[in-house]
């Protein structure tokens, strides 16, 4: 009996990144999102260059990426929609739902989402979870409410923690900060989305119900599990 392949987080990622090549659409322009798992989608796309006129990118990062690559990057504003969107998740639930903000583009990748058709999410099999919230929730908060913001989060039980690089509050790609909320179970997250979006001085909650996934691409140790919503 032949004893089953361990795969690593990076190569499950590379799995799902070259698996989500299926579902771009040739001669159309392709929502990119952000991170580690993205980053090896776009190196698969970039296989396939060719095939596609450009993408949206939701971070400076993958439009660094991706131009790098030969692809070229056009501005969300100049496309009025886009086929599919294709970006990682912190934590997806059995609806599709997703937790995401892990690597501070939240805001730009719901912008992205909001432009396409359909959402596919690649992932490893360690973000499927049954509820979200064990993920430390992102929230792009204009500086200024950061400390109202935690007051209200603290009085729903949890704690927001301004999220912090090189020692100084971490500046996001639109200029914002962002809080981490921690001891949350979202087990309605369209209604927790709908609610924290009109608390003043938020930007973007990271919780994706309103932009959820319509497919996604499981990376496992027996290989690609694909999951629709």
């Amino acid at each position: 009996m032949t004893a089953p392949i361990s795969l690593s987080q990076d190569e499950l990622k590379t799995l799902v990144g070259r698996a989500a090549l299926d579902y771009v659409v040739p001669g159309e322009i392709v929502g990119v999102g952000t991170g580690s798992t993205v980053n090896k989608f776009i190196d698969a796309l970039a296989t396939i260059k060719d095939r596609i006129r450009g993408a949206v990118s939701s971070s400076e990062a993958s439009t660094a990426r991706l131009k790098a690559l030969g692809i070229a990057v056009f501005d969300a504003n100049a496309v009025e929609s886009l086929a599919v969107y294709i970006d990682g998740a912190d934590e997806i639930d059995g609806r599709g739902h997703m937790v995401k903000g892990g690597g501070a583009a939240l805001t730009r990748e719901k912008i992205v989402a909001a432009l396409a058709q359909r959402f596919v999410c690649i992932a490893d099999e360690s973000k499927l979870v049954q509820t979200l919230g064990a993920f430390p929730l992102p929230v792009e908060v204009i500086p200024m409410a950061a400390a109202q913001i935690a007051r209200r989060f603290a009085a729903m039980g949890a704690q927001a923690t301004l999220r912090l690089k090189d020692g100084q509050a971490l500046v996001t790609d639109n200029g914002q900060h962002i809080l981490d909320v921690r001891g949350l179970s979202i087990a309605e997250p369209l209604a927790f989305e709908s609610e924290v979006n009109q608390w003043p001085g938020v930007v973007t909650v990271g919780v994706f119900a309103h932009q959820k996934a319509q497919v996604c691409l499981l990376g496992t140790a027996q290989g690609v599990r694909t999951l629709t919503f």
